[in-house]
Protein backbone atom coordinates (compact mmCIF):
# COMPACT_ATOMS: atom_id res chain seq x y z
CA UNK A 1 0.00 0.00 0.00
CA UNK A 2 1.44 3.36 -1.03
CA UNK A 3 1.94 5.92 1.70
CA UNK A 4 -0.15 9.07 1.77
CA UNK A 5 1.57 12.42 1.43
CA UNK A 6 1.93 14.49 4.59
CA UNK A 7 2.82 18.16 4.98
CA UNK A 8 3.94 19.22 8.46
CA UNK A 9 3.31 22.97 8.81
CA UNK A 10 5.51 24.68 11.41
CA UNK A 11 4.49 28.16 12.51
CA UNK A 12 5.82 30.27 15.41
CA UNK A 13 2.59 32.30 15.46
CA UNK A 14 -0.54 31.38 17.47
CA UNK A 15 -2.35 30.23 14.32
CA UNK A 16 -1.31 28.67 11.05
CA UNK A 17 -2.36 30.59 7.97
CA UNK A 18 -5.64 29.38 6.43
CA UNK A 19 -4.30 30.62 3.09
CA UNK A 20 -1.33 28.27 3.32
CA UNK A 21 -3.54 25.38 4.44
CA UNK A 22 -5.84 25.87 1.46
CA UNK A 23 -2.91 26.10 -0.93
CA UNK A 24 -1.38 22.89 0.39
CA UNK A 25 -4.63 20.96 0.02
CA UNK A 26 -5.10 22.23 -3.53
CA UNK A 27 -1.51 21.31 -4.36
CA UNK A 28 -2.35 17.68 -3.62
CA UNK A 29 -1.12 16.85 -0.12
CA UNK A 30 -3.28 14.14 1.45
CA UNK A 31 -2.71 15.06 5.08
CA UNK A 32 -1.85 18.42 6.66
CA UNK A 33 -0.50 18.62 10.20
CA UNK A 34 -0.34 22.22 11.50
CA UNK A 35 1.83 23.15 14.49
CA UNK A 36 1.45 26.61 16.05
CA UNK A 37 3.60 28.48 18.59
CA UNK A 38 6.63 26.47 17.44
CA UNK A 39 9.90 27.58 19.04
CA UNK A 40 13.17 27.47 17.16
CA UNK A 41 14.65 24.98 19.61
CA UNK A 42 11.73 22.58 18.95
CA UNK A 43 12.27 22.34 15.19
CA UNK A 44 15.09 19.77 15.30
CA UNK A 45 13.02 17.31 17.37
CA UNK A 46 9.86 17.77 15.30
CA UNK A 47 11.73 17.15 12.06
CA UNK A 48 13.39 14.00 13.34
CA UNK A 49 10.06 12.71 14.63
CA UNK A 50 8.69 13.20 11.12
CA UNK A 51 11.53 11.60 9.18
CA UNK A 52 12.27 8.52 11.29
CA UNK A 53 8.66 7.33 11.47
CA UNK A 54 8.15 6.74 7.72
CA UNK A 55 11.24 4.98 6.38
CA UNK A 56 13.27 5.91 3.28
CA UNK A 57 10.27 5.41 0.98
CA UNK A 58 7.90 7.32 3.22
CA UNK A 59 10.07 10.40 3.49
CA UNK A 60 9.58 10.97 -0.24
CA UNK A 61 5.91 11.53 0.58
CA UNK A 62 6.68 13.82 3.52
CA UNK A 63 7.48 17.54 3.51
CA UNK A 64 7.75 20.52 5.85
CA UNK A 65 6.36 24.04 5.46
CA UNK A 66 7.60 26.97 7.56
CA UNK A 67 5.33 29.98 8.06
CA UNK A 68 5.18 32.82 10.58
CA UNK A 69 5.90 36.51 10.05
CA UNK A 70 9.57 36.96 10.95
CA UNK A 71 11.77 36.34 7.91
CA UNK A 72 14.94 35.90 9.93
CA UNK A 73 13.32 33.38 12.28
CA UNK A 74 11.84 31.48 9.34
CA UNK A 75 15.26 31.14 7.75
CA UNK A 76 16.73 30.04 11.09
CA UNK A 77 14.00 27.38 11.27
CA UNK A 78 14.91 26.25 7.75
CA UNK A 79 18.54 25.88 8.80
CA UNK A 80 17.45 23.89 11.84
CA UNK A 81 15.45 21.60 9.55
CA UNK A 82 18.54 21.00 7.41
CA UNK A 83 20.64 20.16 10.46
CA UNK A 84 18.05 17.63 11.66
CA UNK A 85 18.14 15.55 8.48
CA UNK A 86 19.91 12.20 8.52
CA UNK A 87 20.18 10.89 4.93
CA UNK A 88 18.46 8.87 3.57
CA UNK A 89 15.92 10.15 6.11
CA UNK A 90 15.55 13.59 4.56
CA UNK A 91 12.48 15.54 3.44
CA UNK A 92 11.82 18.69 1.40
CA UNK A 93 11.19 22.01 3.14
CA UNK A 94 9.49 25.16 1.84
CA UNK A 95 9.78 28.41 3.79
CA UNK A 96 7.30 31.20 3.03
CA UNK A 97 6.57 33.36 6.12
CA UNK A 98 3.33 35.33 5.69
CA UNK A 99 3.49 34.37 2.04
CA UNK A 100 6.21 37.01 1.86
CA UNK A 101 8.68 35.05 -0.24
CA UNK A 102 6.19 34.03 -2.93
CA UNK A 103 4.46 37.44 -2.98
CA UNK A 104 7.77 39.33 -3.19
CA UNK A 105 9.12 36.96 -5.83
CA UNK A 106 5.98 37.44 -7.93
CA UNK A 107 6.10 41.24 -7.51
CA UNK A 108 9.76 41.59 -8.45
CA UNK A 109 9.41 39.18 -11.37
CA UNK A 110 6.37 41.04 -12.74
CA UNK A 111 8.10 44.41 -12.45
CA UNK A 112 11.29 43.02 -14.01
CA UNK A 113 9.25 41.57 -16.89
CA UNK A 114 7.66 44.94 -17.66
CA UNK A 115 10.97 46.71 -17.21
CA UNK A 116 12.51 44.49 -19.88
CA UNK A 117 9.54 44.42 -22.24
CA UNK A 118 8.66 48.11 -22.07
CA UNK A 119 12.07 49.71 -21.53
CA UNK A 120 14.69 47.13 -22.52
CA UNK A 121 16.37 47.33 -19.13
CA UNK A 122 17.25 44.99 -16.26
CA UNK A 123 17.01 45.39 -12.51
CA UNK A 124 20.74 45.93 -12.19
CA UNK A 125 20.40 49.13 -14.19
CA UNK A 126 17.83 50.68 -11.88
CA UNK A 127 17.27 52.47 -8.60
CA UNK A 128 14.21 51.42 -6.63
CA UNK A 129 12.14 52.20 -3.56
CA UNK A 130 10.15 49.70 -1.49
CA UNK A 131 7.31 51.45 0.34
CA UNK A 132 6.13 49.39 3.28
CA UNK A 133 9.73 48.25 3.18
CA UNK A 134 10.04 47.14 6.80
CA UNK A 135 7.22 44.57 6.69
CA UNK A 136 7.75 40.93 5.65
CA UNK A 137 6.79 41.39 2.00
CA UNK A 138 8.72 44.66 1.75
CA UNK A 139 11.91 43.21 3.18
CA UNK A 140 11.65 40.13 0.96
CA UNK A 141 11.06 42.35 -2.07
CA UNK A 142 14.13 44.40 -1.21
CA UNK A 143 16.29 41.31 -0.73
CA UNK A 144 15.27 39.74 -4.04
CA UNK A 145 15.64 42.96 -6.04
CA UNK A 146 18.95 43.83 -4.37
CA UNK A 147 20.43 40.41 -5.09
CA UNK A 148 19.33 40.89 -8.70
CA UNK A 149 21.44 44.04 -8.78
CA UNK A 150 18.96 46.86 -8.17
CA UNK A 151 19.93 49.85 -6.00
CA UNK A 152 17.32 49.41 -3.25
CA UNK A 153 16.02 51.58 -0.42
CA UNK A 154 13.55 50.19 2.12
CA UNK A 155 11.13 52.98 3.05
CA UNK A 156 9.55 53.18 6.50
CA UNK A 157 6.61 55.50 7.14
CA UNK A 158 7.73 56.60 10.60
CA UNK A 159 11.41 56.19 11.46
CA UNK A 160 14.62 56.10 9.44
CA UNK A 161 16.23 53.95 12.14
CA UNK A 162 13.64 51.21 11.58
CA UNK A 163 14.44 51.06 7.88
CA UNK A 164 18.19 51.27 8.47
CA UNK A 165 18.09 48.45 11.01
CA UNK A 166 16.11 46.19 8.66
CA UNK A 167 18.45 46.92 5.76
CA UNK A 168 21.56 46.25 7.83
CA UNK A 169 20.20 43.02 9.32
CA UNK A 170 19.32 41.46 5.98
CA UNK A 171 22.38 42.82 4.23
CA UNK A 172 24.42 40.83 6.76
CA UNK A 173 22.32 37.71 6.30
CA UNK A 174 22.19 37.58 2.53
CA UNK A 175 24.90 39.84 1.14
CA UNK A 176 22.48 42.51 -0.06
CA UNK A 177 23.31 46.20 -0.43
CA UNK A 178 20.04 47.76 0.73
CA UNK A 179 19.74 51.03 2.63
CA UNK A 180 17.01 52.63 4.68
CA UNK A 181 14.84 55.65 3.95
CA UNK A 182 11.86 57.37 5.56
CA UNK A 183 8.83 59.20 4.19
CA UNK A 184 6.33 60.45 6.74
CA UNK A 185 4.41 62.86 4.51
CA UNK A 186 3.66 63.74 0.90
CA UNK A 187 6.59 66.14 0.59
CA UNK A 188 9.09 63.48 1.70
CA UNK A 189 7.54 60.89 -0.63
CA UNK A 190 7.72 63.36 -3.52
CA UNK A 191 11.40 64.00 -2.87
CA UNK A 192 12.20 60.29 -2.65
CA UNK A 193 10.52 59.26 -5.89
CA UNK A 194 11.83 62.12 -8.01
CA UNK A 195 14.76 60.24 -9.58
CA UNK A 196 13.98 56.56 -8.99
CA UNK A 197 13.26 54.09 -11.79
CA UNK A 198 11.15 51.55 -9.92
CA UNK A 199 8.58 51.69 -7.13
CA UNK A 200 7.44 48.63 -5.19
CA UNK A 201 4.47 49.24 -2.90
CA UNK A 202 4.09 46.56 -0.21
CA UNK A 203 2.31 48.50 2.52
CA UNK A 204 -0.69 47.22 4.50
CA UNK A 205 -3.91 46.57 2.64
CA UNK A 206 -6.35 49.46 2.34
CA UNK A 207 -3.75 52.23 2.72
CA UNK A 208 -2.96 54.62 -0.11
CA UNK A 209 0.76 55.30 0.01
CA UNK A 210 1.29 57.33 -3.15
CA UNK A 211 -1.32 59.77 -4.42
CA UNK A 212 -1.58 61.03 -7.98
CA UNK A 213 -0.26 64.37 -6.75
CA UNK A 214 2.86 62.73 -5.34
CA UNK A 215 3.40 60.67 -8.50
CA UNK A 216 3.65 63.87 -10.54
CA UNK A 217 7.10 64.40 -8.97
CA UNK A 218 8.54 61.19 -10.47
CA UNK A 219 10.79 62.13 -13.40
CA UNK A 220 12.60 58.85 -14.15
CA UNK A 221 9.95 56.27 -13.25
CA UNK A 222 9.72 53.22 -15.49
CA UNK A 223 7.60 50.68 -13.59
CA UNK A 224 5.50 50.84 -10.41
CA UNK A 225 4.10 47.70 -8.77
CA UNK A 226 1.51 47.45 -5.99
CA UNK A 227 0.43 44.37 -4.00
CA UNK A 228 -2.53 46.02 -2.25
CA UNK A 229 -5.83 44.74 -3.69
CA UNK A 230 -8.05 46.33 -0.98
CA UNK A 231 -9.38 49.85 -1.75
CA UNK A 232 -7.93 52.36 -1.53
CA UNK A 233 -5.08 50.77 -3.44
CA UNK A 234 -1.50 51.55 -2.50
CA UNK A 235 -0.68 53.64 -5.58
CA UNK A 236 -3.37 55.89 -6.98
CA UNK A 237 -4.05 55.27 -10.64
CA UNK A 238 -3.00 51.61 -10.66
CA UNK A 239 -5.86 49.18 -11.20
CA UNK A 240 -5.60 45.73 -9.70
CA UNK A 241 -5.45 43.95 -13.07
CA UNK A 242 -2.91 46.29 -14.68
CA UNK A 243 0.11 44.60 -16.24
CA UNK A 244 2.11 46.99 -18.37
CA UNK A 245 -0.67 49.59 -18.54
CA UNK A 246 0.55 53.22 -18.74
CA UNK A 247 0.59 54.93 -15.36
CA UNK A 248 -1.21 58.11 -16.34
CA UNK A 249 -0.77 59.80 -12.95
CA UNK A 250 3.02 59.89 -13.44
CA UNK A 251 2.73 62.79 -15.88
CA UNK A 252 6.46 63.58 -15.80
CA UNK A 253 7.40 59.97 -16.54
CA UNK A 254 5.26 59.45 -19.64
CA UNK A 255 6.59 55.97 -20.38
CA UNK A 256 5.97 54.63 -16.85
CA UNK A 257 3.81 51.51 -16.64
CA UNK A 258 1.89 49.85 -13.82
CA UNK A 259 1.70 46.37 -12.32
CA UNK A 260 -1.42 45.81 -10.20
CA UNK A 261 -2.12 43.59 -7.22
CA UNK A 262 -4.20 40.98 -9.02
CA UNK A 263 -1.59 40.62 -11.75
CA UNK A 264 0.98 39.96 -9.04
CA UNK A 265 -1.44 37.75 -7.11
CA UNK A 266 -2.06 35.54 -10.13
CA UNK A 267 1.65 34.75 -10.36
CA UNK A 268 1.97 34.41 -6.56
CA UNK A 269 -0.83 31.83 -6.52
CA UNK A 270 0.68 29.81 -9.37
CA UNK A 271 4.10 30.10 -7.78
CA UNK A 272 3.13 28.80 -4.35
CA UNK A 273 1.20 25.95 -5.97
CA UNK A 274 4.20 25.05 -8.11
CA UNK A 275 6.61 25.08 -5.17
CA UNK A 276 4.32 22.86 -3.09
CA UNK A 277 3.83 20.43 -5.97
CA UNK A 278 7.58 20.32 -6.55
CA UNK A 279 8.00 18.88 -3.05
CA UNK A 280 5.48 16.16 -3.89
CA UNK A 281 7.11 15.27 -7.19
CA UNK A 282 10.83 15.39 -6.42
CA UNK A 283 12.95 12.29 -5.84
CA UNK A 284 15.54 14.30 -3.96
CA UNK A 285 14.92 16.54 -0.94
CA UNK A 286 14.68 20.27 -1.72
CA UNK A 287 15.14 23.32 0.50
CA UNK A 288 13.08 26.09 -1.02
CA UNK A 289 13.27 29.77 -0.04
CA UNK A 290 12.96 33.19 -1.73
CA UNK A 291 15.74 32.40 -4.21
CA UNK A 292 13.91 29.38 -5.56
CA UNK A 293 10.65 31.33 -5.53
CA UNK A 294 12.10 34.12 -7.66
CA UNK A 295 13.68 31.74 -10.14
CA UNK A 296 10.37 29.92 -10.58
CA UNK A 297 8.40 33.19 -10.82
CA UNK A 298 10.62 34.23 -13.72
CA UNK A 299 9.84 30.92 -15.43
CA UNK A 300 6.09 31.42 -14.96
CA UNK A 301 6.30 34.73 -16.80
Amino acid sequence: MSKRSILHMLDPMPHNSPFDVNMAVDAGFDVLMPYSNVKLDSVHRLVQDAIFSRGPAGVKQTAMFIGGRDLGLAMDMLNSCKQAMVPPFEVSVLVDPSGAFTTAAALVACVAKQLKDQHGKALNECTALVFGGTGPVGIATGIIASLAGADIALVDHLLLATADDAAKEYNRRFGCTMRGAVATNAAEKSALIEQVNLIFCTAKAGIQVLSAEVLQHAKQLKVAGDVNAVPPLGIEGINSKDFGVPLAAAINSPKAVAVGALAVGNIKYKLQQALLKTMLETDKPLYLDFRNAYAMAEQLL
